[in-house]
């Protein structure tokens, strides 16, 4: 199920497929997210897709894509600088983000970036097509539990979020989703396994997190990320 958001809009009339570039720094995901697709080619077609911020910026310039499937988390920039960069170019694609992440902070950036909507890794193929039909029609697209942390974080009052803090944003964008994960009870190994990185990569991560926030262990760090609405 996804919740979308905006005034009502007609279905789209245009009988041909949206046009649709994939943005993921890992092939295998691409590849599947491409089969996925592959059943709803009366809606959509992938036409392009790249594995880095550099590739993605070139190949939304080459292939005109009419909505991006952006990651979130990549290891040369990300979702964020993919925008930064296409965004700027006054280009009129439009951009759903697609991650393994619903950290409300991912959430808030790409939003505050420009994307058009965002959606978890857990959506069906045809709940992503449909989503993409969305997006290009003129809706805001999101996973049910992720339109909260937008409303929150663009409203006014006790519960809106923050603009920054600078004790997270010393935070890569990885370790922060380490650190989401280690909040929540992961095991090193099960994050590992959930990020496509090895154990000695997670260690690495929680490490630096550690002294970059002076704590001293998963206890504190996940009172730290709770206090930060991380979890």
């Amino acid at each position: 199920m996804l919740i979308v958001t905006g005034e009502a809009t007609p279905e789209v009339s245009e009988s041909r497929p949206v046009r649709v570039f994939l943005v993921d720094d890992h092939a295998l995901f691409r590849a599947g997210v491409r089969a996925e697709l592959a059943a709803a080619a009366d809606q959509v077609e992938v036409v392009g897709e790249a594995g880095s911020v550099a590739e993605a910026v070139a190949g939304i310039g080459h292939y005109a894509p009419e909505v991006v499937l952006l990651d979130v988390h990549m290891p040369d920039g990300g979702g964020a600088e993919v925008l930064r960069q296409v965004r700027s170019k006054n280009t009129g694609v439009v951009f759903l983000a697609l991650s393994v992440s619903d950290a409300a902070e991912d959430v808030i950036a790409v939003i505050r970036g420009g994307a058009r909507g965002y959606v978890t890794k857990t959506i069906s193929g045809r709940e992503l097509a449909d989503a993409i039909e969305r997006v290009r029609a003129g809706d805001a697209v999101f996973s049910p539990r992720l339109a909260g942390f937008v409303l929150d974080a663009f409203s006014e009052g006790p519960n809106s979020a923050p603009v920054g803090d600078p004790e997270l944003d010393l935070l890569t964008p990885r370790e922060r989703e380490v650190l989401r994960l280690l909040a929540r009870g992961y095991a090193y190994k099960e994050i590992a396994s959930e990020l496509f990185i090895s154990v000695k990569t997670v260690e690495t991560h929680v490490s630096s997190v550690l002294r970059k926030t002076q704590l001293s262990n998963r206890y504190e760090l996940s009172r730290w990320a709770s206090d930060r609405r991380l979890v």
